[in-house]
């Protein structure tokens, strides 16, 4: 791996286990915008600058063809990176784009297990910021009862979240998505920190329902 002394100079500045998510934030911010630099930095396979390369980038050169690479080099990291990159890449490039979000709305039938992940984490970020979602409640419960207990566990995760926030959110649905939880039993046996909310559909949706209604 030949680097330019540029991207050599951060790369040794971040790849190291003390780096943390704002020191990239950080660095980012004075970079701006570099997709050169962002190749260099992605080409490492390491975790950190990759991060970083994702900050960087620029949007408008990612197409589905590009989108399908950095998803299959995402998928040599361990399944928390993977996460973990999956999510910044979304929340910092592919949700900032008209053109990715048209994209974005047929990943819940591709072969990747990333881009279903990222559709599905998607449909159910916009309910959780308070955003506006799409007219399409029923067609992802529908999706969600029929698909979820038998998809891969990056992908449960992302259904379990958007029907849970589909439940807390909109009420009419709330019974529905109760018994979809009770039903697939997904997270029933998850033992979760003391403070921390659980997964189970019907216990997730009571306490942070009752959060968002008091």
């Amino acid at each position: 791996m030949s680097l330019t002394p540029k991207a050599q100079e951060i790369f040794d500045q971040i790849n190291g286990p003390d780096t943390k998510f704002g020191d990239l934030r950080k660095m980012a911010k004075v970079i701006k915008r570099d997709h050169a630099l962002a190749l260099e930095l992605w080409s490492t396979g390491s975790f950190f600058p990759r991060q970083l390369a994702i900050l960087i980038m620029d949007k408008k050169q990612l197409d589905q063809e590009r989108i399908d690479e950095l998803c299959r080099d995402i998928q040599a990291h361990d399944y928390d990176q993977q996460n973990q990159l999956a999510d910044w890449l979304m929340a910092n490039q592919l949700v900032k784009d008209k053109k990715i979000l048209a994209l974005m709305g047929s990943w819940d039938q591709s072969p990747s297990p990333l881009q279903r992940r990222i559709y599905w984490y998607h449909q159910g970020r916009l309910r959780w910021t308070g955003q506006t979602p799409p007219n399409n409640t029923e067609a992802l419960l529908d999706a969600i009862e029929q698909n979820m207990a038998a998809e891969v566990p990056e992908v449960q995760w992302a259904m379990n979240f958007t029907a849970g926030w589909i439940g807390i959110y909109d009420t009419a649905h709330r019974a529905r998505c109760i018994a979809l939880g009770e039903r697939i039993g997904l997270y029933k046996d998850e033992v979760v920190p003391r403070g921390c909310t659980p997964s189970y559909l019907p216990e997730f949706i009571r306490i942070q329902s009752a959060k968002v209604e008091k």
